[in-house]
């Protein structure tokens, strides 16, 4: 079979691979974009329950976790999420904000996939689906060969992904080729993730928190499910957190607990305790919490206990429901031997590493599709 020589080979057709080929392809670059799924982006097809949340009005470096915090900055600063907002206007795309500057489709997340295959296709380049790599060696140029044949390029963009979510094709691809052209990897492990830890049998029960864990800190929903804790607020708190660590829950953000108490003991003395607490949290974590009697026969001393153990709940999970769960991927390929400006490896001229393989990672609500777009972008601008 005839090989074919292109400028630039992406390899990955997720929303880094997308954005990376298509700014190639509009600088003139001959571009082959390669998916060992069926389809194209699939990550984005399933993200914001089918509505894509595609960015975050938010997006700041500050909102990425890494070995190096600052590697982010530059690629998030020359793409930003305004020109990825103004990327889904000219396609006439409508859009809301959620909450918290979380943007999603108001339709549906085929209209960011078609979007992208129809900038591709505009700057000329060579999209092709199941196509899996089968090895990449690199000589002058880069040899990478296929189940469908071989092709060579003098750049490589590696836009294979993380870990996370296997099922849909997630494999360690990224960090295997690094690992082969001498690029460290930092320790990885699962993130945006649900937590499991032994909590009282109230699945189903939801209600807004404040989850620390040192400096990090997060208001939002928190979900009791039959394995442990989910929601966003422990989502987001899973990137930060590892094994053996403590975690603190702040189950009325709003409330001084104390005093709380304390008044409805005045006005309210007959009451039961459970029942003055379900007027603050949903009933049947109330009666788990608190003891069965009345207010009339609590203790201020006992009251104030109560308080600070609403306003601090510890908990040290067991785990995490692992990379299945998992919307990202914590670490990957270290920064330190990336260019922050075009990601390009500072010790392999031609290859470059993008999207959620590189060892940043952000919150929950859009910052992860950002970084996608920025490293993408940056490296479009550089092959």
């Amino acid at each position: 079979m005839r090989l074919r020589d292109f400028d630039v080979i992406v390899a990955g057709a997720g929303a880094a691979g997308l954005m990376c080929a298509l700014r190639a392809g509009q600088r003139g670059r001959s571009v082959l974009l390669l998916e060992h799924a069926d389809k194209v982006g699939k990550k984005i097809l399933i993200s914001g329950g089918g509505r894509c949340n595609f960015t975050n009005l938010l997006s700041r470096p500050e909102a990425f976790l890494s070995a190096n915090p600052r590697f982010c900055k530059s690629a998030l600063a020359r793409y930003t999420q305004h020109d990825f907002i103004a990327l889904v206007e000219t396609h006439r795309i409508a859009w809301h904000e959620k909450t918290l500057g979380q943007l999603f489709c108001d339709g549906s997340a085929r209209q960011i996939v078609a979007m992208l295959l129809a900038e591709c296709a505009a700057a000329g380049v060579d999209v092709r689906v199941a196509h899996r790599i089968t090895d990449i060696a690199k000589a002058d140029r880069f040899m990478v060969s296929t189940d469908h044949g071989a092709f060579s390029s003098a750049s490589l963009v590696l836009a294979t992904g993380g870990l996370s979510i296997p099922k849909m094709g997630a494999t360690g691809f990224a960090h295997d080729v690094a690992r082969r052209f001498g690029l460290a990897l930092t320790e990885t492990q699962p993130a945006l993730v649900p937590l499991t830890v032994k909590v009282p049998e109230l699945s189903g029960v939801s209600l807004d928190v404040v989850a620390r864990l040192g400096r990090a800190g997060f208001r939002e929903a928190m979900l009791f499910t039959h394995r442990g804790l989910s929601g966003p607020a422990i989502l987001q708190i899973s990137s930060y957190w590892r094994e053996g660590q403590e975690i603190c829950i702040d189950l009325l953000p709003d409330t001084d607990a104390a005093s709380f108490l304390k008044e409805r003991k005045r006005t309210r003395s007959k009451a039961e305790l459970r029942t003055v607490l379900a007027e603050a949290l949903p009933q049947r974590l109330a009666h788990w919490l608190a003891p069965e009697g009345t207010m009339a026969a609590r203790r201020d001393r006992d009251l104030e206990a109560l308080a600070a153990r609403l306003k601090a709940w510890k908990i040290v999970p067991d785990g995490t429901e692992g990379y299945a769960k998992a919307e990202v991927t914590v670490g990957g390929i270290d920064t330190s031997g990336l260019s922050s400006r075009t990601m390009e490896a500072r010790q392999v001229p031609g290859l470059y590493v993008i999207g959620e393989a590189v060892d940043v990672t952000g919150w929950l609500g859009g910052y992860n599709f950002q970084w996608a777009w920025s490293s993408g972008w940056a490296a479009g601008e550089a092959v």
